[in-house]
């Protein structure tokens, strides 16, 4: 029988896995929560499916998959950075096909598209051309950043992500997300602002996020990977929101 707490899908960002949630598993289960961890196709533990032709549909299909097959219902869907783009299609088709099984969205630190947009929103326009030179080298994959420099991770962090992301697939990167925007908006919806130090791709939803109606937003002083970082923090921001309580 499962617990009166709603269950928590979690999907990573790029470069990641299901294994970057690690720290937050422990505390939201002991909470009551039913907790799933979704491994987008090509990353993680499943990079051996990476393929070029990969594209944001794919990612949606994992999620949704997760949500179907185990037959959830009132699900908390958390995306972190690139995760942001497949909470949303997934929200949207979830929204569509099985009113019931979504009961909040939180974007950690995500990209929060608008219908037509894709993942390279906003970029700075040298950050998407190092980014399109550096797939064209790499089979249409991006390779991950240094997480030594801007993520304000320890030393041993930095080496625990550095052994374990791997290339992204890069297929989705200015593939347009179209979407019913009414039937995400109608469910709750928190953005997690990480800001010490900001990520530079992510600037343009923290302002995007405080000037449109329907957000709550919760800040942590920290980087990009509150997972990793402050994961005390992010769960009780999490389990507020997944209470009803926070606001």
């Amino acid at each position: 029988m499962r617990s009166s707490a709603p269950p928590i899908v979690l999907v990573h960002g790029a470069w990641g896995g299901g294994w970057i949630w690690r720290r937050v598993l422990e505390p939201l289960r002991a909470a009551g929560h039913e907790v799933h961890t979704v491994t987008l196709t090509g990353d993680g533990e499943r990079a051996h499916l990476r393929r070029p032709d990969i594209r944001l549909q794919t990612h949606i299909d994992d999620v949704v998959g997760v949500i179907e097959a185990e037959e959830l219902e009132d699900v908390v869907l958390v995306g972190h950075s690139y995760g942001g783009m497949v909470i949303t299609g997934a929200a949207a088709a979830l929204q569509a096909s099985r009113p019931g099984a979504l009961g909040r969205l939180v974007y950690v630190d995500a990209m929060v598209p608008l219908p037509g947009e894709g993942w390279g929103v906003g970029h700075p326009p040298e950050i998407a051309a190092a980014r399109r030179a550096a797939a064209a080298e790499h089979d249409n994959a991006l390779p991950p950043p240094d997480p030594a420099e801007g993520f304000a991770l320890n030393d041993a962090d930095a080496a625990w992500l550095r052994r374990r992301h791997v290339p992204h697939p890069f297929g989705m990167y200015q593939e347009p997300l179209d979407y019913d925007a009414a039937a995400v908006e109608a469910l709750p919806r928190l953005f997690v602002d990480c800001h010490e130090p900001a990520y530079p791709t992510i600037t343009p939803m923290r302002r995007r996020v405080r000037e449109m109606p329907g957000w709550e937003v919760a800040e942590i002083a920290t980087g990009h990977f509150p997972m990793v970082t402050t994961p005390d923090e992010l769960v009780a921001h999490l389990r507020a929101f997944a209470d009803g309580s926070a606001g």
